[in-house]
């Protein structure tokens, strides 16, 4: 599909009277036609404090409102980009077309977009954006997505008797984490609503795929930190989030880009030099792959009943049914159970997910893209292929599966052409030197 778009207009945002919600506003023109007007919105969970000084909250909100307009841009991707109330540097303007760029990756792949020199934000010169100072109480905010991720963050922050406060999103995690799941976690959990424009999901005829998420959760967590008064925002994202799926028009084109390293130090050098050097943002997972953080998240038993994974939670077009956690038919659940085989019994595993999913036939292509044997590494939020092929190894160990079509395949066509699976396994397990926080957060790791 051609683009017909002329441009598209960050035509800024507001606060409402009660300080409690703020719009932002869009305008997509597309060749011959009428404009398409967007509006999102965020709902806070306490109105915004005066306290806070008013040129740093402009600076978080206009920030804001560019991530949120991937959603819109993307519908048409026009080449001529309009800011109405925001003046960007060069430097600036390079940050925003990276995440753009890289962040639609998965997107411009699947669309067969051209992306070379199509995201082009404007600069003036002589622009000098220079960060606020505001000191905020030594606390943190963790991000809780309803997956493992965050549950092992939040109990290894506890161990460490660290003053921690949740924040969920609503739509998204907020939706899954029920007053028994709060009862579990055992701290407060705030509450932030992300409210999409209707027009969205209206228009016929536009782009349709994958945004940078996870940048948009940077954001709206560094908003919420500071109006809020939390020194540290902190994600969960692992050190296997980093690795792509596929080399596009010269790029390496990865579905978890914005929960990569490389986002992760371009946010942080953007919030220092440009918003404030006083609230800080890392990832307290980063060393760690997705089997080493499985290998701990078993240890809490307790959420064994509550956590998700699967994408179709989050879902506004094909939802899963009420009181459902897990597909069973997408790559993240089958990732996930292969995981969790490594470590619990099968009897645990089929509670977890309702079925064996080691003997559904129609999963073994999507195994063998998991295991490096396929055609692609899927576009979902999975590891590596070694930390794949360590688990099915320790679980084809315990002999349980036997018998199972998936776990047979393994045997018969995938474990004879690995090489040296023990090294394999070893590797997988293996904590990365990429400390990229305070050392106290550091020492809360079990290394």
């Amino acid at each position: 599909m051609q683009s017909t778009a002329d441009s598209f207009e960050f035509n800024g945002y507001r606060i409402t009277p009660d300080k409690q919600t703020v719009f932002f506003d869009y305008r997509l023109i597309a060749s011959g036609k009428q404009a398409e007007e967007f509006v999102e919105a965020v709902k806070l969970p306490a109105p915004l404090p005066s306290s806070v000084p008013g040129a740093l909250v402009s600076k978080i909100l206009e920030s804001l409102h560019l991530v949120l307009g991937v959603s819109y841009w993307k519908l048409l991707c026009p080449k001529k980009i309009k800011l109405s109330s925001v003046s960007l540097s060069s430097d600036q303007a390079e940050f925003w077309n990276t995440v753009y760029t890289k962040g639609l990756g998965e997107f411009f792949f699947r669309n067969r977009i051209d992306f070379r020199g199509l995201v082009n934000f404007p600069y003036s010169g002589d622009i000098v954006s220079k960060p606020i100072n505001f000191v905020c109480r030594d606390r943190s905010l963790v991000g809780i997505g309803g997956g493992k991720d965050s549950l092992v963050s939040t109990e290894l922050l506890k161990e460490k008797k660290l003053p921690i406060t949740g924040l969920a999103l609503k739509p998204g995690s907020a939706m899954i984490i029920g007053e028994d799941f709060k009862k579990e976690l055992g701290i407060e959990v705030i509450t932030l609503e992300r409210i999409l424009s209707p027009q969205l999901l209206r228009l016929k005829g536009t782009y349709k795929g994958h945004v940078p998420v996870s940048a948009i959760y940077a954001f709206l967590g560094l908003l919420t930190a500071v109006i809020y008064d939390y020194r540290y925002f902190i994600a969960s994202n692992e050190y296997s989030a980093s690795f792509g799926n596929v080399e596009y028009l010269g790029q390496q084109i990865n579905h978890q880009w914005s929960k990569s390293l490389e986002f992760e130090l371009m946010f942080q050098d953007y919030v220092k030099k440009y918003i404030t050097p006083d609230v800080g943002y890392f990832s307290l997972l980063r060393p760690l792959s997705e089997i080493k953080i499985v290998s701990l998240f078993v240890r809490y038993r307790k959420y064994l009943s509550h956590f998700t994974s699967c994408n179709r939670n989050f879902s506004s077009t094909n939802p899963l049914p009420p009181g459902k956690k897990w597909c069973g038919e997408c790559p993240k659940c089958a990732f996930m159970f292969a995981l969790l085989s490594a470590f619990l019994p099968k009897k645990d595993l089929i509670g977890i997910f309702g079925r064996n999913l080691f003997a559904d036939k129609n999963l073994t292509r999507v195994y063998q893209d998991l295991l490096g044997f396929g055609s692609i590494k899927p576009f979902d939020c999975v590891g590596t292929f070694e930390e794949t092929q360590a688990a099915f190894y320790l679980a084809w160990q315990k002999k349980e599966f036997f018998g199972d079509p998936v776990m047979k395949a393994f045997e018969a066509e995938i474990l004879p052409k690995i090489k040296d699976i023990g090294l394999i396994e070893t590797k997988a397990f293996e904590v990365h030197n990429v400390n990229n926080m305070p050392s106290r957060f550091f020492s809360a790791l079990p290394l």
